[in-house]
């Protein structure tokens, strides 16, 4: 055993060295060949050399004290949880993570150049005959958690992907990462390029803050390397789908409401289910980031929350129409790809209008599921076609759902009239909704199809409609609007739009999703500006949207040229 202690605070000393002699400026360089000149400084005025990392397995507490000593390090903070060392330990070594009790300790090294850096000590206790030995023996000769870092100093998305960015071309590659709730932190691990000269194969940038959605680009990048692992991600995509949408039907996410953190076998309690299986399911969504968890049980995380049926902007109803009957459908997708025919229609023997029209409870959980999009609305009723809009006018929302989109225009605009038009059973809803929000004085309302489309409105909205059909429907559809506007009439169409270039869009899933379960598809810009064609209209602008929305802003005539502008 001093045998061991005696090679482990030797390791530890050479660390504490390192750091004592390194700043950022010369150590960037040695560990990013190539990297200088200006690139090189403005890299330096974002982020500064940190620390320089070491996993140790000392027998006890004792021992690891009797290791700071010697090596003159003084600590002025108890170990965290290290959970990110601790999640790699346990997928390397094929072990649950409960058996991993790793710490980190942050002790000062007063540093030649003047500055006060640290040495950043993973701990894990291996006493005498541990079965833990074999890691330790592992990791201390490959040294897979040994790194240098660098703390961000700007916690700015735009910095943090520019960084990431940098490193790549200088030749550093993608190696995990992690967000830390114990200390509100987000690691990104980078493997050094062959030709770094520090000594170190592995660096670490450091950003104070929740970044994951910035880490969920870097550990992708990370994945496609590995492809197995890559392919496992991938497979599983239906469990997380299913296990979101338990977590909705259980009513957990309102059992933890509020900021406090609360213990599984209370919210077994409270939601009726078993313990050990709801710590199972939880565990899972902390691992994408839907909950976290500390000493004091799980909480909700932001994302989490838009779970919850009363918060603002709530999916819950998205979370449920996916994992039912959307999912049941979805295994019919290779049919759909071999036959054309509509999936669900195949599960359910008609289409999904028909079928939710049939059942009350399916139909008010569609009309709730497709108002969980409606963060793509957010930027609607600032279109100039609103904003220049003349006292009185009149906003036909066709096929408007519950209201929510219309609802949103006229508490922007008070001078604006709305008139609505949908199927019977919508229709009432869309009342009751508009008329809490206190629009019913100056709303109209139809229970009717797109052959009811009134004449003399203003502004004409289709909001996610045309996607729901194939081509022949939707120039029908927009024929009926087309014979309804006046000359100097605005329709404005609200759709996911594909890439023309190919890139990644939620357009280009939804595609697929319309396919299989509605019949419908998702189109390019010059697509639907032959359609708008067809009906004698024009496509005059297009504007982005969140959710990879557009609105594609549709006038009378004969058009010039169907481009459109980004």
């Amino acid at each position: 055993m001093i045998t061991a202690l005696s090679g482990e605070t030797s390791r530890l000393r050479a660390t504490v060295d390192f750091v004592r002699q390194q700043d950022t400026a010369t150590l960037l360089p040695l560990l990013l060949p190539g990297l200088d000149g200006p690139e090189l400084r403005s890299v330096v005025e974002r982020c500064a050399f940190s620390h320089a990392a070491l996993l140790v397995f000392p027998p006890d507490e004792a021992a690891l004290t009797a290791m700071l000593a010697d090596c003159g390090l003084v600590l002025d903070a108890p170990a965290r949880p290290s959970v990110v060392v601790r999640d790699r330990l346990a997928v390397r070594h094929k072990r649950s993570a409960a058996q991993l009790d790793v710490g980190v300790l942050r002790p000062a090294v007063a540093c030649l150049d003047g500055a006060r850096r640290m040495v950043e000590l993973f701990t894990l206790a291996v006493p005498p005959g541990s079965d833990l030995a074999g890691v330790a023996a592992h990791e201390r000769e490959r040294q897979h958690e040994a790194h240098v870092a660098f703390e961000v100093g700007e916690a700015d998305p735009l910095v943090l992907r520019g960084l990431c960015a940098t490193f790549g071309r200088y030749g550093a590659t993608p190696d995990g990462g992690g967000y830390n709730p114990h200390e509100n932190g987000t690691v990104f691990y980078f493997g050094a390029p062959a030709e770094a000269k520090a000594g170190y194969r592995r660096v670490e940038l450091y950003v104070p803050g929740d970044h994951r959605d910035v880490l969920a680009d870097h550990l992708d990048e990370h994945r496609r390397r590995q492809p197995a692992e890559s392919l496992l991600h991938l497979l599983t995509g239906a469990w997380t789908t299913q296990a979101l949408a338990a977590f909705a039907r259980l009513g957990v996410a309102e059992a933890l409401s509020g900021e406090r953190s609360v213990d599984v076998s209370e919210l077994a309690r409270d939601t009726g289910v078993l313990a050990p299986n709801l710590t199972t399911l939880l565990r899972y969504l902390t691992m994408l980031g839907v909950v976290s968890e500390d000493r004091a049980g799980f909480r909700l995380t932001d994302t989490g929350a838009l779970l919850r049926k009363d918060a603002e902007g709530s999916m819950r109803a998205l979370a449920l129409m996916y994992g039912g009957p959307f999912y049941e459908s979805f295994a019919g997708l290779e049919h759909t790809v071999r036959t054309g025919q509509v999936a669900f229609e195949q599960r359910f023997g008609e289409n999904h209008f028909d079928h939710f029209a049939r059942d009350p409870r399916l139909a008010d959980l569609f009309d709730r599921s497709m108002a969980a999009g409606s963060r793509m609305f957010d930027p609607l009723p600032a279109h100039p076609v609103l904003q220049a809009a003349a006292e009185g006018a009149t906003v036909v929302d066709v096929a408007g759902g519950n209201g929510e989109l219309l609802g949103r225009i006229l508490s922007a605009h008070p001078r604006l009239r709305g008139f609505l038009l949908e199927r019977p059973h919508t229709v009432e809803a869309a009342r009751r909704l508009l008329g809490a929000a206190g629009h019913t004085d100056r709303c109209a309302f139809r229970a009717g199809d797109f052959a009811d489309v009134p004449a003399g409105g203003d502004v004409y909205v289709l909001s996610r409609v045309l996607h729901d059909w194939d081509d022949d429907r939707c120039r029908e559809i927009l024929r009926h609007c087309a014979r309804a506007m006046g000359e100097s009439a605005d329709l404005l169409v609200v759709e996911r739009v594909l890439p023309d270039d190919g890139s990644a869009s939620l357009a280009t899933a939804w595609d697929l999703h319309m396919m299989c379960n509605v019949g419908g598809r998702e189109r390019r810009a010059d697509h639907y500006a032959r359609l708008f064609a067809d009906a004698g209209l024009t496509l005059v602008d297009r504007t982005p949207l969140p959710l990879d929305g557009s609105v594609l802003h549709v006038r009378r005539g004969t058009p010039v040229d169907t481009g459109s502008r980004s």
